[in-house]
């Protein structure tokens, strides 16, 4: 319990009060409130906790619900998905494997030209790390998904 808490509290240091709230309390950012929810800039979004890289530009597009989304995720590998049935509905809900922050949900109304998902994402869950800086920051095995 203690050692939860101090990590509590580092995060709470290092995030901002709506990204602790999202990824530690599974909370929702207003609508079209996101930084990323109309931004276009190429590169890879990573879990603002941890740093695992979890979406690419080249799977975003505007689904006009406010929140950014995407098609699909870098690698499934690091996310989690589970039952959510919270609000009176069922939902699948979307964590990061590593920290397991909360994310945001995943539907079957997306494009079905790819494959009819949308991960619909809280931009307060998200850093992005754009083309331009993927090497200097660790992650330049990505670099060739945008050459």
């Amino acid at each position: 319990m203690e050692k939860m808490t101090k990590i509590n509290e580092e995060l709470k240091k290092k995030l901002s009060a709506e990204a602790f709230n999202v990824t530690q309390n599974a909370a929702t950012e207003r609508p079209f409130s996101g930084k990323y929810d109309n931004f276009y800039e190429e590169g890879l979004y990573v879990d603002v906790v941890s740093g695992e890289p979890l979406f690419s530009s080249l799977d975003k597009y505007d689904a006009g619900c406010g929140w950014p989304s995407f098609t699909q995720p870098l690698s499934h590998t690091n996310i989690k998905e589970k039952a959510d049935w919270s609000f009176g509905m069922h939902r699948t809900e979307v964590r990061s494997k590593k920290a397991l922050s909360h994310l945001g949900h995943v539907f079957t109304d997306g494009p079905q030209e790819k494959g009819g998902l949308r991960y619909c994402i809280n931009s307060a869950a998200l850093h992005f790390v754009p083309v331009s800086q993927l090497k200097e920051k660790g992650y330049g095995e990505f670099q060739k998904l945008f050459e």
